[in-house]
């Protein structure tokens, strides 16, 4: 699009304005009518393969081994004072065990509950004792051998019901005695009748109080494998208002849990900061416009701009997703800046500060002939803003992750639905509604520039003016150096992944004090995911990580490999993401394991281990294929956990189950679980090979893949968005140069931005990845709107041979700065305001979102007034030095 041609589209915009505004409106609401026609749905972020060992060793888990498809929903039982030992606020005590019996009598009772139970139903430590006193009666009553079924929960109450104080901590010492059999251990509360496995790691063992306790309930849901297991999550709401019903101190942790907090403290999020940004925003464009009609135009650009996207997606049936949020902020975004732009440079037109060959008079120009030479003026930035910014997000297209290409057309549409709505309705109808208000009312709708005349705007953007032209060296070599320190903190930033990093947070006290509709509700949900990982042993999804173990698996040095890595984990930093029991013992179900246990409670496993061990280790040193035969014969589901075994009784693979911390980042959690793998294969000498795997590990793996395609994105990005500007400054001005400068100061801002995300601890993953590129969106843009004034003003400045002297160099800037400048700053303020605001969400990802996309905006403006316009400066002296 030439000179020429830009502005032959203005003339033709503005002398059809009412035809242009009728038929957008009408393409308007066609697009618009895919939010009723289209059906987008709700979804996730999504999952994509990422080819590795550790996904094709868990492929291999689940075809072998096969998967536990319970939901694990936990209850964290606190001491609070008021139990029967009131300094301590014990736990173990029998009347906060009937508390508990009774609770799971009352999920029993509830049908809805009962439903979602698995077989194992509810499991917890008043399981285990009141299941040993059932047995005592049950023996009393025999004189002799007692009954081994399973108590029902009306004999387990009775049981305790019926005994003291003083009999209930005698048997309660009994089953916590770590040099004796647990009680419930072996009769009735099959693998899960540890007790240890219910109470906090820094239980002494022995000790009959606690501070707390953990119960476990088993549930199932008929929802289909791809589906969310609605039923059961509901069911987590239930008993978790029940247990608030018993208990004075007590939360329910599960999936149903954090995402009911989850889309609660986002709801709350948006009602307490949408009157507050919507406030900043109005006062923000209020000061830049000054004009009520100004002001509403803009704003029914933006809710065009809106409906084109919902539109975009319902025609498209893009599912809806948590990070499709950014969207309508970007374009918001955008949005605000291409109206400005637009309404500014119409200004600078009718005030006369613009020179047309044309006219006779600047202050003759009249409406029309003021949006015909800004629009003429500014349309070719806009479009080239659009098409770079649009390409930069299309890059995204060729990730894996459905949700990140979803994110990418829609924002590429997005972007286009901002130019048509900026570039053609809003000239279009501000034309008319001037016209109408000058017209018929008298009006007179000659407005002053923001940025321009005589206020605190306009002296600080000459300062930048006098900074520009008197130490533009001393600027880029800041610059660089601050982009410098920047490339290095990002070397070092956190790249893991966290899903407790996405659990909603508390509000302020503040926040809390507000009117009853806009104050948010109490959120604790972080803090019991860090209580939970920091003193239980976690059950359910992300739970566990696994280790596959190939090879010689009937040669000793294989178990004498696994005992040893094992030991290694309970001698090694106490920071490690695989959590240690109460015991001491780390939380590793391994074939040594289901060997040991079923050796104490199967005589014939212990006589075949027996005279397999010839160091008197425990552990079997010759036919272990015959020991294994004996420990499938004995427990089959304990021995098919760890060990499998082919149709045609071959012992192929073995593996380990790793409990890890729930609060954990997956990398951590997958470094960790590797470590093991790898000293299971040096201690074997080469026997076997282990593959760290499971779900933690997996997700570790795709995050680190799903990072990696976003960051070649960028530089993909870059390199396309640089290749086009290259090319656009070249056929348009033969200056190829200016491709590279305007590049520039993108570069710097998002070299600052990862370095204050570095030193404000914010981690750069696939989620922060995706808001980043924010930064090169807005940046881009901020960044061709000053090249292109400048190049523009510097054509209007220049003499017959195409050079400046120092005085039209000075006003070229002075133009640049103060015009495009006053522009951008208003751009700035009004949507850094608007994002910055999200900081005080509560839930992380907007917090997040709020600050990466304020601090972008603020360094993209920063370094497009004084990075590229000292560039600009330099390239112009070098220019005129060797000319």
């Amino acid at each position: 699009m030439s000179r020429s041609l830009a502005t032959r589209y203005a003339d033709a915009l503005v002398e059809h304005s009412r035809v242009v505004i009728v038929l957008t409106l009408l393409v308007t609401a066609i697009v618009a009518a895919g939010v009723v026609i289209g059906d987008p749905e709700d979804g996730d972020i999504g999952q994509f393969d990422a080819d590795s060992e550790e996904t094709e060793a868990l492929e291999e888990i689940e075809a072998t081994y096969g998967t536990d498809d319970d939901i694990v929903t936990q209850i964290v039982i606190r001491g609070t004072g008021d139990s029967a030992d009131s300094s301590t606020g014990d736990v173990l005590t029998r009347e906060s065990f009937l508390e508990g019996l009774e609770l799971q009598q009352d999920i029993r009772d509830t049908e809805s509950l009962n439903a979602t139970l698995a077989d194992q139903g509810v499991l917890a430590l008043e399981n285990v004792v009141a299941t040993g006193a059932v047995f005592e009666d049950r023996a009393a009553e025999a004189n002799g051998p007692p009954d081994t079924s399973e108590p029902t929960l009306e004999e387990q109450i009775e049981a305790l019901e019926d005994r003291s104080d003083e009999e209930f901590e005698e048997l309660l010492e009994t089953v916590l005695d770590p040099d004796g059999d647990a009680a419930g251990a072996d009769a009735g509360s099959g693998e899960e009748g540890d007790p240890y496995e219910f109470l906090p790691t820094d239980y002494e063992p022995g000790s009959t109080t606690a501070d707390s306790r953990v119960a476990f309930v088993f549930q199932i849901d008929d929802g289909g494998p791809d589906e969310d297991p609605e039923a059961a999550y509901a069911a987590q709401l239930e008993i978790d208002a029940l247990v608030d019903e018993r208990f004075d101190d007590a939360f329910v942790f599960g999936q149903g849990i954090t995402d009911e907090a989850s889309s609660n403290a986002v709801g709350d999020s948006f009602g307490l900061i949408t009157p507050v940004a919507l406030i900043l925003v109005l006062v923000a464009l209020g000061t830049a416009y000054r004009d009520v009609v100004d002001v509403l135009v803009s704003i029914f650009g933006i809710a065009v701009v809106m409906a084109w996207l919902g539109g975009i997606q319902g025609w498209l049936e893009v599912p809806s997703s948590q990070l499709l949020i950014a969207v309508p902020f970007l374009l918001i975004g955008l949005s605000i800046d291409y109206s400005l732009h637009v309404i500014m440079r119409s200004r600078e037109a009718r005030t006369g500060q613009l020179e047309d060959d044309t006219d006779a008079s600047p202050q003759q120009r009249g409406v029309r002939n003021g949006m015909r030479l800004g629009l003429a003026g500014v349309v070719l930035a806009l479009a080239a803003a659009t098409f770079s910014t649009g390409i930069g997000f299309l890059s995204n297209v060729v990730s894996p992750l459905p949700a990140i290409r979803d994110f990418a057309l829609l924002s590429a549409g997005g972007i286009f639905a901002t130019f048509v709505a900026f570039a053609i309705l809003v000239p279009a109808l501000k034309v008319e509604l001037d016209d109408l208000l000058e017209s018929r009312f008298g009006r007179d709708r000659t407005k002053q520039p923001f940025g321009l005349g005589t206020g605190p705007v306009n002296r600080a953007l000459t300062g930048v003016v006098s900074l520009v032209q008197r130490g533009p060296v001393v600027v880029v070599l800041i610059a660089l150096l601050l982009a410098s320190g920047g490339v290095y903190g990002a070397a070092g930033i956190d790249t893991e992944f966290n899903q407790a990093d996405f659990l909603p947070e508390d509000a302020p006290e503040w926040a809390k004090s507000l009117p009853g509709p806009i104050a948010p509700d109490t959120y604790t949900i972080s803090d019991d995911a860090a209580y939970l990982g920091d003193n239980f042993q976690e059950r359910g999804e992300g739970s566990q990580s696994q280790i596959l173990i190939r090879g010689a698996i009937t040669d000793p040095a294989a178990l004498s490999a696994i005992e040893s890595a094992t030991d290694d984990i309970a001698a090694s930093d106490e920071n490690t993401t695989i959590s240690i029991r109460a015991d001491g013992d780390p939380a590793v179900e391994s074939p040594v394991t289901a060997i040991r246990t079923t050796a104490a409670e199967n005589d014939s496993v212990a006589t075949a281990l027996e005279e397999r061990d010839t160091t008197d280790n425990d552990l079997p040193d010759e036919d272990l294929e015959g020991l294994y035969d004996e420990l499938y014969a004995a427990d089959e589901d304990a021995a098919s956990s760890v060990i499998y075994r082919t149709d045609d009784g071959e012992y192929d693979t073995m593996r380990l189950l790793l409990t890890v911390r729930g609060d954990a980042a997956s990398q951590s959690i997958a470094d960790d679980t590797r470590d093991v793998a790898s000293m299971i294969e040096t201690e074997s000498d080469g026997a076997v090979t282990a593959v760290a795997a499971g779900g933690p590990v997996t997700t570790a793996v795709v995050q680190d893949a799903l990072l990696e395609t976003l960051v070649q994105a960028f530089a993909v990005t870059l390199v396309v968005i640089l290749v086009f500007l290259t090319i656009l400054y070249w056929v348009r001005h033969r200056k190829p140069a200016f491709g590279v400068l305007t590049l520039a100061p993108v570069v710097a801002a998002l070299a600052w931005l990862l370095g204050t995300m570095a030193v404000l601890d914010v981690p750069f993953n696939s989620e922060t990845a995706v808001i980043t590129s924010l930064a090169i969106g807005l940046g881009v843009d901020y960044s061709i709107h000053v090249s292109e004034r400048f190049l523009d003003e510097r054509e209007r400045q220049s003499d017959a041979n195409g050079n400046l002297d120092a005085g039209a160099l000075e006003n070229t800037l002075r133009a640049t700065i103060t015009g495009t400048g006053g522009a951008l700053l208003g751009s700035a303020l009004t949507t850094a305001a608007g994002f910055g605001v999200l900081a005080l969400a509560l839930a992380p990802p907007l917090q997040r979102f709020g600050l990466v996309t304020g601090l972008s905006i603020i360094f993209a403006f920063v370094a497009c007034m004084t990075v590229l316009p000292c560039l600009l400066v330099l390239r112009e002296r070098v220019h005129a030095r060797f000319a």
